[in-house]
């Protein structure tokens, strides 16, 4: 593992032991920077670190239950003791809870918002409170298409991640003054354990995603024009580069990665 030079910044991913999360925090070890791994799922998290370092990557894991109050500003502080200042953080963490609203429960209602909404705030909070002193860093928040646009059986995840768009949108606002960017991926269906979540037990994949792809009129949900489903590889390559001095001049943004689903949103 790459020893961490004093001074050198890195990056926080959250909902890092699989799908995007996990996609992000290689993209961001494959360009030589260090990467703090959080996720409350201790034994997949410690599987996909491992993994990492066995090719040489500087990923390292910070187990955390970002519903918990004052497990952010915890883990922040502990990333930045071990490894160093942060100088990017990807809000990646999400659940899904799907079906009617008349058959929603008040826990996935709950659930929803603790992870989707509030996790961001937390960690975005505990994270901007040390970048401002340093005048520089960027956040990234992962939200979803369904943030903009409605989705039958999908009301209460589109509104958590409506609230964590425009939250990040505010807080970029905000921050904007001390060099600090915020901005927020939506992506689309993107084939990650997720989405495959959602298909009937049992289901052909080929043909589930083949669906997806299709879209569905009756739940007045168009295709993909693209024609795919996104990889986690394509919305992580999105996060870095919005992290990436090439986007210096961007901030308060909102990029969809749905290839085309919402229309260019």
């Amino acid at each position: 593992m790459a020893a961490v030079r004093e001074g050198e910044t890195g990056a926080v991913v959250t909902g890092a032991a699989q799908g995007i999360g996990a996609a992000t925090a290689l993209a961001f070890a494959e360009r030589g920077l260090w990467v703090a791994a959080v996720d409350r799922d201790i034994e997949r998290l410690g599987g996909v670190v491992a993994d990492f370092g066995e090719r040489g990557l500087d990923v390292r894991a910070f187990p955390a239950d970002l519903t918990d109050p004052g497990a952010a500003d915890a883990v922040v502080a502990e990333v930045e003791q071990a490894c160093g200042p942060i100088g990017s953080l990807v809000n990646c963490a999400g659940v899904l809870r799907t079906g009617p609203v008349t058959e929603l429960s008040d826990d996935d209602w709950a659930a929803l918002f603790a992870v989707n909404a509030t996790g961001v705030f937390s960690m975005s909070r505990a994270v901007a409170r040390r970048m401002v002193p340093r005048g520089s860093g960027s956040i990234v928040t992962v939200s979803s298409n369904a943030g903009g646009v409605p989705r039958a059986g999908m009301a209460g995840y589109a509104a958590s991640k409506a609230a964590a768009t425009m939250f990040t949108k505010s807080l970029g606002l905000e921050l904007a003054g001390h060099g600090i960017r915020c901005n927020v991926v939506a992506p689309g269906s993107t084939d990650t354990p997720m989405l495959r979540g959602m298909w009937p037990d049992g289901a052909d994949e080929a043909e589930s995603a083949e669906r997806v792809i299709a879209g569905s009129p009756a739940d007045f949900k168009i295709g993909i024009p693209l024609g795919r489903l996104a990889r986690p590889h394509d919305v992580a390559e999105a996060i870095v580069f919005l992290c990436s001095p090439g986007a210096g001049h961007i901030t308060l943004q909102e990029l969809y990665v749905d290839g085309g689903a919402a229309l260019g949103g």
